[in-house]
């Protein structure tokens, strides 16, 4: 009998056809298996007996990397005659909905090449297999194949092809294989062992990773860090650190099992942690708090840096306070008053992906950044839609999302939408989905706050396409139907949501509210007495505004009368300039913000 099998979930990418190769091979199985717009289709000729094991080893066996969603299986009633198994062309539709697989950190096999001096990948940089590397960043279109990710420029040497064909090496159909005689190459006049007394001499370096650059320095020196501050124009903000291993980390920071697992995952993602031993780095890296961010090196790079170097390394995005993520040499160079001296190599980033970052509270992992190692991340819903939905979030910790059936596609972490570059940056990430997916939305959703960017951008999408429907959603009730979703609550709920800002029904701040509400409508039923922001967003950015506010609520003009902290940050010009826009409602607009109440009392 022959029969179809189509596999859906994370299964390009991952060595997912390679093992139905062999797997097949084991079970003197014929057909072919083949990528296409779901995922995994296979179709074999076989008993159901041996179909039944068939599958059975997929499941306990499936490749490392990979996440299986669903197994469908249909017999196929035509005569087929297959005399082989083999691995055939990807199939390519409009429709597409297969995951994406995550940027992955370099595996101990890899790891054991790079190290090992007989083997012909000693010491290259972008060394990878079936196993490891990078896959998110260099991607242009599905399916996920050579000659659509940033890898197609570098034509395979016949050592690399050969590995590459032959079903028993792990490197069989690894799309990143490479060498030093065809693969990506570093272009930098400095190699990585001058880069490493650089480090050592206090300098800065920019270096080139897997989804942008990074500005690196020795953790341990104080004076580097502060000038890297200064050049970076991020005064106090905490830097996370990158260290060579997991003894390294425990030295740093208070480390559990989970932590401890999270931190040497293939995701590599910064984990926050509790200080431990300050005494090895420099106070400057995280001032005034008891938290760390700490990371294990994810690339061959990291990897031969940390050979000739015991010391932890400040490692953040390259990029001016705000603004995106640098990914290109031209982009790079334009801060080449930051850095000293650059990394760089000639493999693409074709989609740009920061650190993810995450921490541990009562033995649960919690994602506050999603991206590299997670990104792209995909949710599932009950219901599918006929319609492709594009949704844009707010204006600061911006994310995008599609959704095409009842799959929901959330794009990595984008930032805060503050200015020209990264509303740019906002709209290159919409792309990046639309170019992967060959996505036009039927709909799009956005904030209902009339001055956020990603509200703009949804009205233009609306003005460009008179057809497209606009979905406008208030703040507040869109986190606490988020909070429904996660928890499949389907029934009429009394929601809290506590936030820093959003645009109220009223036209005012919303921030402390108490919604009775389900999935199709809510009602304001309560909220915290509203204040006034003394300059509007200006009083977000100085707390002690709102502080302001609030003593001119309770004591009105005994205020200038008054001797504390918050009356003598402010001259007294400036205290009956601000008492005067309190009074009259000049630029104060009204808000019952949990978040601005919050600053008020710290």
């Amino acid at each position: 009998m022959i029969f179809s099998i189509k596999i859906t979930g994370v299964v390009q990418g991952v060595g997912f056809r390679p093992f139905i190769y062999n797997l097949a091979s084991d079970f003197n199985i014929n057909g072919y298996v083949t990528n296409d717009e779901n995922g995994v289709l296979i179709e074999i000729e076989t008993t159901k007996d041996i179909l039944d094991k068939f599958c059975k080893q997929i499941k306990e066996q499936k490749p490392p990397l990979s996440q299986i969603e669903s197994i469908n299986i249909k017999s196929i009633n035509q005569k087929k005659i297959y005399t082989d198994f083999q691995i055939i062309k990807s199939k390519s539709s409009d429709n597409l909905t297969v995951m994406v697989p995550s940027d992955i950190s370099i595996c101990n096999d890899c790891k054991k090449e790079l190290e090992d001096k007989n083997n012909r990948r000693y010491k290259y940089p972008f060394i990878s297999c079936t196993n490891c590397g990078p896959r998110f960043s260099i991607i242009k279109n599905l399916p996920y194949d050579r000659i659509n990710t940033s890898m197609d420029k570098f034509p395979m040497c016949k050592k690399c092809e050969k590995e590459y064909t032959n079903p028993k090496d792990r490197r069989y159909h690894a799309q990143t294989i490479g060498c030093f005689d065809c693969g990506p190459k570093i272009i930098s006049d400095e190699t990585i062992v001058e880069i490493v007394e650089f480090i050592k001499d206090g300098k800065i370096i920019a270096i080139k990773c897997i989804g942008g650059y990074h500005l690196v320095c020795d953790a341990t020196n104080s004076i580097s860090i502060k000038l890297l501050r200064k050049r970076k124009n991020r005064p106090t903000k905490p830097f996370a650190i990158m260290v060579k291993d997991i003894k390294m980390a425990k030295k740093i920071a208070k480390i559990n099992t989970i932590e401890e697992k999270i931190l040497e995952d293939l995701k590599r993602p910064i984990v926050l942690l509790e200080k431990n031993n300050t005494d090895i780095m420099s106070d400057e890296i995280a001032p005034n708090i008891n938290q760390i961010g700490i990371f294990l090196p994810y690339t061959p790079i990291h990897e031969l840096l940390f050979q000739n170097l015991n010391i932890p390394l400040l490692t953040t995005s390259a990029n001016i306070s705000s603004e995106p993520l640098c990914t290109t040499t031209k982009e790079i160079i334009k801060l080449s008053s930051i850095w000293d001296y650059c990394l760089d190599h000639n493999r693409d980033i074709v989609n740009s992906c920061d650190d993810s970052v995450v921490f541990v509270e009562n033995e649960k992992e919690f994602l506050l950044r999603v991206a590299r190692g997670y990104a792209l991340k995909y949710l599932k819903v009950p219901n599918k839609t006929n319609k492709k939905i594009l949704c844009l979030g707010a204006n600061q910790k911006s994310t995008v999302t599609i959704c095409i059936e009842d799959k929901v596609i959330l794009s990595p972490y984008i930032g805060d939408l503050d200015g020209l570059s990264s509303i740019n940056y906002f709209k290159s990430h919409i792309d990046v989905l639309k170019r992967i997916y060959n996505f036009e939305p039927d709909i799009v959703v956005c904030d209902k706050h009339p001055t956020y960017e990603s509200t703009k951008f949804a009205i233009e999408l609306k003005k460009q396409n008179p057809k497209l429907e606009l979905i406008q959603v208030q703040h507040h009730y869109a986190h606490i139907m988020a909070t429904m979703g996660i928890n499949n609550i389907n029934r009429k709920v009394l929601g809290v949501s506590f936030d820093g800002t959003g645009y109220g029904d009223d036209g005012n701040i919303w921030g402390g509210e108490f919604f009775v509400c389900d999935r199709n409508s809510y009602k304001r039923v309560g909220h915290f007495k509203y204040f006034k922001l003394l300059g509007g967003d200006k009083a977000i950015k100085e707390p002690r505004r709102v502080a302001l506010a609030f003593l001119f609520d309770i004591y009105g003009e005994k205020v200038f009368k008054m001797d504390n902290k918050t009356i003598k940050s402010f001259s007294p010009q400036e205290l009956k300039t601000l008492y005067l826009i309190w009074e009259k409602g000049i630029n104060s607009p009204d808000c019952s913000s949990a978040g601005r109440l919050f600053d008020v009392v710290a």
